[in-house]
């Protein structure tokens, strides 16, 4: 571990050297990448200084042990003792820095909530899904932005795609990728029998300009009007937005906007974290044995999650955590769930490289 704290603290001090320079300054794309770069190492180059400034404290203290002064050596006993509790925070501390996070958990994120499985009651159910997040990331100040939409006949959502902005966004819903399911019985079902559903969640750090880069000649752009279950302004101009990669394959639609403009920058932004998300799956694969220190596999066909309502039930399959709180959680109080996966992450980790 101390290796990579050492090449983290020389890389810190090389990124404020070169945002010294004249060239960098001049440049705004390098200023903004090695600016990021420098933002990113911050806080764990600032805590492995606290732990090297807390050990030499601990080897002063060590050498007035071996001194003559019965009244020194008392001393530096009960300093010692401090400082090596201290220190011993300090090393947990790096560790969860070090290895318990990844490079994007400071970011916006961009949610895409689809409709599996059961027709019409899993276009329900993701609804239901959209609207526990909204209020999850509304009652701890983040910003909801949809992108793109797809209502389904009975009100619910095909397909619904959001932007949660604000710092941290990432941290809080990552591990919301999988196939999440639902059972009860559905209001269109007149017999009473309880039936299965399923929706599934992708969650995609938002990638900057300067981190994707994407050649306009690589790209179609079609445009079409803008399709609903009615409503003022539907229908009634060209204002919907497909942008096709071409390289790639990546389809993108937006059409919640009635500016065509900013129809446009929305998928952008989603064609962005998509494409983003296709570099780290790659990157991923190359390491397995970080994937599986992971909670779950991040295969977005693995079923992570029951919501159980006859029985107010919801399970976390990844991590064992069960809640009878199931109408507090739809209703955004999500704190709970988020806490267990993310201290399931950590004793993984430790493990991992304990």
């Amino acid at each position: 571990m101390f290796e990579e704290l050492k090449a983290k603290a020389k890389r810190y001090d090389e990124l404020q050297g070169f945002l010294a320079t004249p060239e960098v300054a001049a440049d705004t794309i390098s200023y903004q990448k090695y600016a990021r770069e420098l933002s990113s190492l911050k806080s764990v180059v600032k805590k492995y200084n606290e732990y090297l400034k807390v050990q030499g404290e601990i080897d002063s203290a060590a050498k007035l042990l071996q001194g003559d002064d019965p009244d020194l050596r008392e001393l530096a006993k009960t300093e010692l003792a401090e400082l090596k509790g201290a220190q011993e925070k300090l090393y947990g501390s790096l560790e969860e820095l070090l290895y318990g996070e990844e490079p994007d958990s400071d970011k916006s994120c961009i949610v895409e909530v689809r409709a599996g499985t059961g027709g019409l009651e899993a276009s329900l159910f993701a609804a239901e899904l959209f609207k526990m997040y909204a209020r999850y990331a509304a009652n701890n100040g983040f910003k909801v932005d949809v992108m793109n939409t797809h209502v389904s006949e009975a009100g619910g959502f095909k397909e619904v795609i959001f932007a949660i902005e604000g710092n941290g966004a990432y941290r809080k819903f990552k591990y919301e990728s999988g196939v999440h399911r639902v059972q009860r019985v559905p209001v269109t079902e007149a017999s009473g029998r309880i039936h299965t559903s399923t929706a599934t969640v992708a969650v995609l750090p938002e990638a900057e300009e300067v981190e994707v880069k994407i050649d306009p000649k690589e790209l179609r752009i079609d445009v079409f009007r803008a399709t609903g279950p009615g409503g003022q302004g539907v229908n009634t101009t060209d204002s919907a937005v497909r942008i096709t990669h071409i390289p790639s394959g990546v389809v993108v639609s937006c059409q919640d906007e009635r500016s065509q403009m900013k129809n446009k920058a929305k998928a952008l932004k989603v064609l962005r974290a998509r494409l983003w998300d296709f570099a780290k799956q790659e990157e991923q694969a190359k390491r397995d044995t970080k994937r599986r220190s992971q909670i779950g596999s991040g295969d977005r066909s693995e079923k992570i999650r029951t919501y159980n309502f006859p029985q107010r039930r919801i399970t976390d399959h990844r991590v064992g955590f069960t809640t009878h709180r199931l109408e507090e959680v739809l209703e955004g109080a999500m704190g709970e769930l988020f806490d267990a996966l993310n201290d399931a992450q950590k004793k993984l980790t430790r493990h991992g490289h304990g």
